[in-house]
């Protein structure tokens, strides 16, 4: 298997566990002293902190769902482009928002460092609800 087919299997399973309501399956995707980055915030380093934040999401969006969209090669590093979707625990509102996490990949093929991005003023439009009411229960069965 080349390098970049190795690569795609590995997005998709970190895009599976980023679904699986497990935030230790997300950070066993990193380095021991890995570290991930949100929208230039600080870093969150080490296995502990990475599935810290992992769990913020999933605890915002109990439903989450991340799709692995596309690998795009950027010099040494690797563009993990993914969708997250899922219903707002508070506002009950249906988020979609895509963005890209920039991943140098270390010598044991784990994620050394990520720098996550996003549209961080769509995020916080859709949380607010400002184009749709929060989703019912009957919309969320709905298979469209």
């Amino acid at each position: 298997m080349n390098e970049l087919a190795k690569l795609e299997k590995f997005a998709q399973r970190y895009a599976k566990a980023w679904c699986s309501q497990d935030p230790k399956k997300v950070a066993v995707f990193f380095a021991e002293n890995g570290s991930i980055s949100i929208n230039n915030g600080p870093p969150a380093v080490g296995r502990v902190a990475i599935a810290r934040e992992a769990q913020a999401f999933m605890t915002t969006f109990p439903d989450m769902i991340v799709t692995f969209d596309k690998l795009e090669s950027r010099g040494d590093r690797t563009a993990f482009h993914w969708t997250l979707t899922g219903i707002h625990r508070e506002s009950g509102n249906h988020v979609r928002i895509s963005g890209y996490e920039l991943w140098t990949i270390d010598h044991a093929g784990l994620i050394a460092e990520s720098s996550g991005h996003f549209d961080g003023a769509e995020y916080e439009r859709q949380l607010e609800g400002s184009d749709q009411g929060p989703v019912t229960s009957d919309e969320r069965a709905s298979p469209n």
